[in-house]
C-alpha cells in the first residue's frame, strides 16, 4: 500500500496558486541572497585581511617575489569580492521583482474574491426574484378570485401588482450592473469614490477646470465670491489655474507620487476631523499673485 501511495501521490499534487508560487518563489530568492550575502561578507573580510598583510609586507620591505605574491592573492581575492558584490546586487533586483509580482498577484487574488462574492449576490437575487414574484402572484390572485369585489381590494391588488413589474424590472437592472461591477473588478478598474474635495462637502462648480491633487499644507482659495478652505493630508479638486503655484512651493503633490501613498497610509485620504486653523492655512490666491509679480520684475 505505502508503495502505491507513493506512486499515486504526483497525479493528486494540488496545483499551487500564482500567489503561493511567487511566495515560494520569494522565499527561495531569500535563502539564496541569505547565503550569499554570508560569502561574499566573507569574501570582504579576507579582502580586509590581505590589503593589510599587503601593506605589512611594503612597509617592511619585504622582497619582490613576496610582494609579487601578495599582490596577485590581493587581486584575486578583489575580484572574488567584486563578483559577488555584482550577483548581490543582482539577486537584490531579482527580490524586488519577486516582491512586486507577489504583490500584484495577491492583489489580483483579492480583485478575483471581491467579484466572485459580487456575481454570487447577483445570482441570489436572481434566486429571490421567483419566490418575491410568486408571492405577490398570490395576493394579486386572492383578490382577483375573491367572490366578493371590495374597491380597496381592488386597488390593493392594482399597487401590488404595480409594484412586482417595478420590482421585476428593478433585479434585472441590479444584477446586470452587479456584473458589470464584477468584469471591472476582474480587471482591477472598479470605480472607487473619493473623498469630499472640501470641508463642507460641496460639489465643485463644472465651469472650473479642477484636478483632484493631495494637500501638504491647509490651503485657502477664492472661487468668485466664494471662499475654499482644505485641511492638510487630503484629497481635494483643486482650480487647475492654482496648481502650478501649489506645486512649486510643494503645498500638494499628484496623488501617484510616493510620498502621497505613503502620508495615505498615515493619515488616510479622507476630510480631517477638525477645521484647519485660519492662522494655518496658505492662500494659493496671494502666492500666485506673488509669482506673477516677481516673473514681471524678473522680465522687465
Amino acid at each position: 500500500m505505502a508503495f502505491f501511495k507513493r506512486e499515486l501521490s504526483p497525479f493528486f499534487k494540488r496545483e499551487l496558486s500564482p500567489v503561493e508560487r511567487f511566495e515560494r518563489a520569494l522565499k527561495s530568492k531569500q535563502v539564496e541572497r541569505g547565503k550569499l550575502a554570508a560569502r561574499a561578507g566573507a569574501a570582504e573580510a579576507l579582502l580586509t585581511d590581505k590589503r593589510a598583510a599587503a601593506e605589512r609586507l611594503a612597509v617592511a620591505g619585504a622582497a619582490t617575489s613576496r610582494l609579487a605574491q601578495a599582490e596577485a592573492t590581493l587581486r584575486e581575492v578583489e575580484e572574488r569580492a567584486k563578483t559577488l558584490r555584482a550577483e548581490l546586487a543582482e539577486l537584490d533586483e531579482q527580490i524586488v521583482a519577486a516582491e512586486r509580482a507577489l504583490i500584484e498577484a495577491t492583489a489580483q487574488r483579492d480583485r478575483q474574491l471581491a467579484a466572485d462574492q459580487i456575481e454570487a449576490l447577483a445570482v441570489a437575487i436572481e434566486q429571490a426574484v421567483p419566490q418575491f414574484g410568486a408571492g405577490a402572484s398570490a395576493l394579486v390572485g386572492a383578490v382577483s378570485n375573491g367572490v366578493a369585489s371590495v374597491a380597496e381590494a381592488t386597488r390593493f391588488a392594482g399597487n401590488v401588482e404595480a409594484m412586482r413589474r417595478e420590482v421585476l424590472s428593478a433585479a434585472d437592472l441590479i444584477c446586470w450592473e452587479l456584473r458589470a461591477l464584477a468584469v471591472r473588478t476582474r480587471a482591477g478598474n472598479a470605480n472607487r469614490a473619493l473623498a469630499a474635495p472640501d470641508e463642507d462637502h460641496r460639489a465643485p462648480s463644472p465651469e472650473i477646470e479642477r484636478q483632484m491633487i493631495y494637500t501638504l499644507n491647509p490651503l485657502l482659495w477664492r472661487e468668485g465670491s466664494e471662499v475654499r478652505k482644505a485641511g492638510a493630508f487630503t484629497v481635494v479638486a483643486l482650480p487647475t489655474a492654482l496648481l502650478p503655484t501649489a506645486l512649486r512651493h510643494q503645498h500638494v503633490d499628484y496623488l501617484n507620487a510616493r510620498r502621497v501613498q505613503t502620508l495615505m497610509h498615515v493619515h488616510g485620504s479622507e476630510a480631517q476631523g477638525e477645521a484647519p486653523d485660519d492662522a494655518q492655512l496658505v492662500d494659493l490666491d496671494a502666492l500666485a499673485a506673488d509669482d506673477q509679480e516677481g516673473a514681471r520684475a524678473s522680465v522687465a
